[in-house]
């Protein structure tokens, strides 16, 4: 029988960027702002050594070794969140109707889509930000999982049924991820 050793992974800590740990909750600090994240797998312990962030667990099984890759790739995502930040691009397309789109406080407003009487609606999540420009749609913010749902809650806003695909393309589509 073999018993496997222990895994260990460390998270490098760039300057500038602060990170806090207690119990179970990561806080990362940083230019851009504060992020923070409960991790509750109890096989993967989470501890600071000087510069790094080290995650390790002691007799592994295959999903532990997941949970840590997992937790890795969410810290990973944090410092970038609070030292670069995320930004996706958006554009607004219409062939039959023109549509508007307006942010008012945590809620985008579609109105005239496919010539609908009543505006479609999608909830920016968190704090990500969404700004509209002529055609253009961004979203940015400091937690990639905000911006991202943010993002697909445009799309899925805009989404046809009923009616043929080829023919009515109009809708908010992604276009490109920073």
């Amino acid at each position: 029988m073999v018993v496997a050793a222990a895994i260990r992974e460390e998270i490098e800590i760039p300057e500038g960027v602060e990170v806090i740990i207690e119990k179970n909750e990561v806080t990362v600090k940083g230019p851009n702002g504060e992020d923070s994240r409960k991790f509750t797998y109890p096989n993967v312990s989470i501890n600071k050594e000087e510069d790094n962030v080290v995650l390790q667990t002691a007799f592994p099984k295959k999903k532990d070794k997941a949970m840590i890759g997992t937790t890795r790739a969410h810290i990973n995502n944090m410092i970038t969140g609070v030292t670069d930040g995320f930004e996706y691009h958006m554009k607004i397309v219409f062939a039959h109707f023109p549509m508007t789109v307006k942010v008012e406080k945590d809620i985008v407003t579609i109105d005239n889509f496919l010539g609908e009487r009543h505006p479609r609606t999608a909830k920016i999540v968190g704090r990500a930000n969404v700004a509209v420009k002529g055609d253009e749609v961004t979203i940015t913010g400091i937690n990639k999982e905000e911006v991202g749902q943010t993002m697909a809650n445009l799309e899925q806003a805009t989404k046809i049924k009923g009616r043929d695909p080829r023919v009515f393309q109009d809708g908010i589509y992604l276009t490109s991820k920073e």
